[in-house]
């Protein structure tokens, strides 16, 4: 606690980092605020009254979390950064499809502006199209008697005021990653995520700390392990030795050093259960729209119960075969191997080239295996957990999308830090600590 005290009292300290701090926590504060503003045009006490506008399970109520329950209470961020995230992996795919966009990912800083600029074109489209889809969802069902003024001028409202909303939510983000600390866009998914953290302690210790305390402690103690394996597995790499030989320019030597090449253990990050989730959600989504169908509804049920062993197999092996896909499409070894041989650079014991490229594909695909191994359990955690009685509010946190996206954007946000307290000599919050990252004198 006290390396965790003088951490802090250095950040004050620093004039610069401690305005970055506060300026990350004020456009939070923003965003956050944003989410209890309701839409024009819906009465917040009818919605609340009708359940909300997620149904409160399904590919619904997991938009809701990350939105930080905007989507359900019908706020002017219903549909948070999500859009944007859509279209950048929309972009990405592209990316390793479309000799356009490949070009753009190899012209540098002037390619990567282009590639924003387009990501923004499409995070409005989408959103637009998405809003239609929210105000349907509203203005059908239980929700429609939330909705007190006419349904055309209610309509091109709502889309407008969410493409806007979503818009500028896509603003704030990209000012924290300017002005503030961290990945603005990854902040503003876990300030939603963690919004939910505290109902869901506070119902799991109002319902075991009289009746049974001893499975309190042992569920703490099991959570604690889990966010120890993931900071584990988040942090583990294999670095592969890059040998540059020397050269003389004029009377100056380059090269002649050792470097290493670092291939992550989880490369995909959380992207490979977020596409997984989105395909499981699928048929359960379709079959609403057959319910005479008897075939229909029993897909529909097996797809719709997370807390089944089936969906668990199931959604298990999704991961593991999306963490490979993911990973082949953002990790590419010849272009890696390309820039180890136009910079002068070498594998000991590898040949330059296609051997170089064999070599780095070969690597990845054996600590891809454990990585996918891992990010699967990690997805199905949740699951057992609600088996064993966790309650299920609680239990989404034992494991999957959002407990990853926690842990990771957390060890980021920790890191940057670090480095501006390293930067002016300072020891920072990973002092001691085994977390990987930290510089080593």
């Amino acid at each position: 606690m006290a390396g965790i005290a003088e951490s802090v009292r250095n950040i004050w300290q620093v004039e610069e980092l401690r305005d970055r701090i506060l300026y990350t926590f004020a456009l939070l504060g923003i965003y956050r605020f944003g989410t209890f503003v309701t839409l024009p045009g819906v009465d917040a006490n009818a919605l609340a009254e009708a359940g909300g506008a997620t149904g409160g399970s399904g590919i619904l109520g997991f938009l809701d979390m990350f939105v930080g329950g905007a989507f359900s209470q019908a706020g002017i961020f219903a549909l948070g950064i999500m859009p944007y995230i859509t279209a950048s992996i929309i972009i990405q795919l592209l990316g390793a499809v479309v000799p356009y966009f490949q070009k753009l990912q190899r012209q540098g800083e002037e390619g990567r502006r282009k590639i924003t600029q387009l990501t923004r074109y499409g995070t409005v489209g989408i959103t637009a199209l998405q809003s239609i889809g929210y105000t349907i969802n509203l203005q059908y069902g239980a929700t429609g008697q939330a909705i007190v003024i006419g349904s055309t001028f209610f309509t091109i409202s709502t889309v407008i005021v969410l493409t806007s909303g979503t818009v500028f939510v896509m603003w704030l983000g990209e000012r924290i990653s300017e002005n503030g600390i961290g990945n603005g866009i990854s902040l503003v998914i876990t300030i939603g995520i963690i919004a939910f953290l505290p109902q869901g302690l506070f119902n799991e210790f109002t319902t075991n700390l009289n009746s049974n305390f001893f499975l309190l402690l042992l569920e703490m103690g099991i959570w604690s392990l889990i966010v120890c394996g993931i900071v584990l597995v988040s942090q583990g790499m294999r670095r592969i030795p890059v040998q540059y030989a020397k050269r003389v320019v004029g009377r100056k030597v380059y090269g002649g050093t050792t470097q290493y090449l670092p291939l992550r253990v989880n490369a995909a990050g959380v992207m490979p259960i977020i596409f997984a989730q989105s395909i499981m959600f699928i048929p359960g989504t379709v079959a609403t729209f057959f319910p005479d169908s008897a075939w229909m509804q029993s897909m529909g049920s097996f797809f719709g119960d997370p807390s089944g062993l089936g969906y668990a197999i199931l959604f298990f092996f999704v991961c593991v075969a999306f963490t490979y896909f993911y990973t082949a499409i953002s990790v590419n070894p010849q272009e890696m191997a390309d820039t180890i041989k136009r910079q002068g650079g070498f594998i000991p014991g590898v040949k330059q080239g296609r051997q170089t490229r064999e070599f780095i594909d070969n690597i990845l695909t054996k600590i891809t295996l454990p990585g996918s191994i891992f990010l699967g359990i990690v997805a199905i955690l949740p699951t057992f957990a609600m088996m064993a009685g966790v309650s299920q509010q609680f239990a989404l946190f034992y494991g999957g999308t959002s407990l990853l996206i926690l842990v990771q954007v957390t060890l980021d946000t920790l890191q940057q830090i670090e480095s501006h307290l390293l930067m002016r000599h300072y020891d920072g919050f990973m002092k001691g600590s085994r977390v990987r990252g930290r510089r080593q004198a």
